[in-house]
């Protein structure tokens, strides 16, 4: 599996295939932080220790027959600056582990699943599935969590539970999280109250690239803040509940839009596919906002000529390191401006 392979956004099953509420739910996904008995954390790694552990959790899931043929490690060392941001534009690493040169990110076929090694913690196991789904993505993760477990000492406290690098993450070592599009509560000036409610359920709401990031294209990512003391069924259900609440006031603002709302809604809609349709110059910033619009259009029956899954992999694949990547000779802003622009028309009117 190249770094092409993974520029395939036809293969990302999260992106392509269809999920529960998936006109609102774009992606569940699921972490857990695990680090190994009696080893320092990443940070106080010498560089042969970290090596090590890569090795070693490497060679665990090649041992395992159903993961031998499945998966592809990648070294942050060995790819350029750009490449890790392209891998944190489409989830499968996080921003620390793009500024690490000592990590690695180890990458099954189908894009569901993604195991960063020597992030904050050894161990950054994800699963992500398309529309609303955690408690599946629970089950597969569980899965290969027991099958490392069965290779790997990981370090376990009997009363508080998995031991990680930051104390908000001790216990279950879980974050539960739904990539959510509300275009409609955002743009009728309801997002603020709803994620501030948020906060007093012990749930944290994140830009579309989770800690540390902004909203963008009117995506935001609703995951669990407290890991101590609360079993990982307990939390999936809390993180499912909340998110069905916010679904169904964003369903119930699109669908009471009425008269000069709705008309001027309509309007943007279309003049944002336009835009994306006919457009010479687009930035990254630009693209997520019209590809927003487009998505709510698409969604609401306003524009029939395009399926949600097309702007599922333009929100990935408009981004900056990856127009730089797959383009090869756009080297300068406006040259990336005007291959973004040209790359989304092809795409749209396929």
């Amino acid at each position: 599996m190249s770094l092409e392979d993974l520029m395939d956004t036809s293969r990302i099953k999260w992106i392509n295939s269809p999920g529960p509420e998936s006109d609102i739910v774009i992606s569940s996904r699921v972490r857990l932080a695990r680090n190994l008995n009696e080893v320092p954390f990443p940070h106080l790694l010498s560089e042969r220790q970290a090596n090590q552990i890569v090795d070693d959790v490497y060679s665990a899931l090649k041992e395992n027959p159903v993961f031998s043929k499945d998966i592809k490690l990648y070294k942050m060392n060995e790819l350029t600056a750009e490449q890790k941001t392209m891998l944190t534009e489409m989830h499968f690493i996080s921003m620390d582990l793009a500024n690490s040169e000592r990590g690695a990110v180890i990458i099954n076929h189908d894009k569901t699943v993604s195991i960063m090694i020597n992030e904050e913690d050894h161990l950054r196991i994800q699963v992500m599935l398309p529309g609303l789904q955690l408690e599946e993505a629970l089950r597969q993760i569980d899965k290969i969590d027991d099958l490392l477990e069965e290779k790997l000492d990981f370090a376990f406290d009997e009363k508080i539970g998995y031991l990680t690098a930051c104390p908000t993450n001790v216990g279950t070592g879980m974050r539960a999280s739904v990539m959510m599009h509300l275009p409609a509560l955002t743009m009728m000036e309801k997002i603020g109250q709803i994620l501030s409610t948020i906060s007093q359920v012990g749930l944290v709401v994140r830009g579309v690239y989770g800690e540390g990031s902004q909203a963008k294209g009117n995506l935001y990512q609703i995951s669990n803040q407290i890991t101590l003391g609360k079993s990982e069924e307990d939390i999936i259900q809390n993180v499912v509940s909340v998110a069905r609440q916010i679904l169904m006031s964003e369903r119930k603002t699109r669908q009471n839009l009425s008269g000069e709302t709705r008309l001027r809604l309509e309007d943007k809609i279309l003049r944002s596919y336009g835009i994306l349709t006919n457009a010479k110059l687009v930035s990254s910033q630009e693209a997520m906002s019209f590809i927003s619009d487009v998505r709510l259009g698409v969604d609401m029956g306003i524009i029939k000529d395009l399926v949600p899954s097309v702007l599922n992999e333009l929100f990935i694949m408009t981004g900056p390191a990856y127009i730089q990547e797959v383009s090869e000779n756009a080297t300068t802003p406006l040259e990336r401006d005007i291959y973004r622009a040209n790359f989304i028309r092809q795409k749209m009117q396929r």
